[in-house]
């Protein structure tokens, strides 16, 4: 039976902003780059300069619904928080949005348990993209053990960051978005029942899509949980309709990534990508408090009308405040206009 949880992070000891530098990590397999990039010499030139300080913030808040089944996590050092001590003394630090359905059990069992049992696979942290794949196939399993009487699910997001690399791990609809520059990077994609990939993964393992709803019931095709849904789920590989696999972003962080915001759908109902990171832009360099940007932003998806549960986290990677942004103007042109252009201008206007 699922032991009841805490009302809010601050319990569990997650919810202070915290400020942690990151680890240095040898470049190499930890250090894997998975985007494309214009000059090697340059990438490398950008990364040996730049250590990430990291300061995370949270805030949630009920919304417009009876119920809260949001939960999250913000944890500095994950193998400390379990007791494990860091390799080599490199730190990892994990954070996650958790975003229940048919009650708040899945998504408070996901986030007591996926970050320990990430934690205490022998692989981790040196191959942590497959550590943390089949970490969350097996709290979904232990869900369906411990909690089988439950009928509830969770989409699960998760944010590790280890050295200068940044691992999303993204199964459901939250959503987690890069701030390079000013510009909104997408860490993750939203897995709906309207992706034409979804929808051939759906069926390719016995489901189908109805009006828009995972065998005419979820309006999401990745979750923990959720095993009291007939032809839902199936033990083993190749596994039913509905996964518990994450899809995993890796990328190397650089001086130009300011902070990377992580969200429950409820927030990507009434903020685009880009209109996020603008937001936050702004309310950080007024006051560089990650987590009041965090309650200003939940507060504003409710001013724009949100219904849902609303979590967002902030991590930033600086100190210092996001920088203005430089627009290059044009100097002034000097036009100049024909006899015969005036003398056009002139009869349109009524002139002798």
């Amino acid at each position: 039976m699922c032991a009841e949880e805490p009302e809010d992070t601050e319990r569990l000891g997650f919810g202070e902003e915290g400020v942690e530098e990151a680890a240095e990590f040898p470049l190499g397999q930890m250090e894997r780059v998975c985007e494309n990039t214009t000059s090697a010499d340059f990438r490398q030139n950008k990364l040996s300069n730049f250590v990430p300080v990291l300061r995370s913030g949270d805030w949630s808040d009920i919304g417009g619904r009876q119920y809260m089944e949001d939960a999250h996590v913000c944890i500095p050092d994950l193998a400390k928080n379990f007791g494990f001590p860091s390799l080599n003394s490199e730190i990892v630090s994990f954070y996650g949005v958790f975003d229940g359905h048919g009650g708040k059990d899945a998504a408070h069992f996901v986030r007591d348990n996926l970050p320990r049992v990430i934690v205490e696979d022998s692989d981790f942290p040196l191959q942590l993209e497959k550590v943390v794949r089949r970490s969350f196939i097996q709290t979904d399993c232990q869900f369906a053990e411990t909690c089988s009487h439950h009928s509830s699910g969770t989409t699960a997001l998760t944010a590790m960051i280890f050295g200068r690399s940044l691992l999303v791990a993204n199964a459901g609809d939250c959503r987690a978005v890069l701030s390079r520059g000013g510009t909104a990077i997408e860490m993750s994609m939203d897995h709906r029942p309207c992706s034409l990939t979804e929808k051939l993964r759906i069926e390719s393992r016995g489901g189908y899509v109805d009006d828009g709803y995972l065998n005419g019931l979820l309006g999401v095709t990745r979750a923990l949980g959720d095993w009291h849904l007939e032809g839902m789920k199936e033990v083993g590989e190749p596994g039913g309709p509905l996964s518990a696999e994450p899809e995993l972003k890796m990328i190397t962080l650089t001086k130009d990534d300011e902070f990377l915001i992580i969200g429950s759908d409820g927030i990507w109902d009434v903020f685009s990508n880009q209109n996020s990171v603008d937001f936050a832009r702004r309310r950080l360099q007024e006051h560089n408090d990650v987590k009041l940007c965090c309650k200003e932003i939940v507060e504003e998806a409710i001013r724009r009308g949100a219904s849902d549960n609303l979590t967002a986290v902030l991590v930033s990677f600086h100190v210092e405040a996001p920088p203005q942004i430089k627009v290059d103007r044009p100097g002034r042109v000097a036009r100049s206009i024909s006899a015969d252009g005036l003398n056009s201008l002139r009869i349109l206007l009524g002139r002798k």
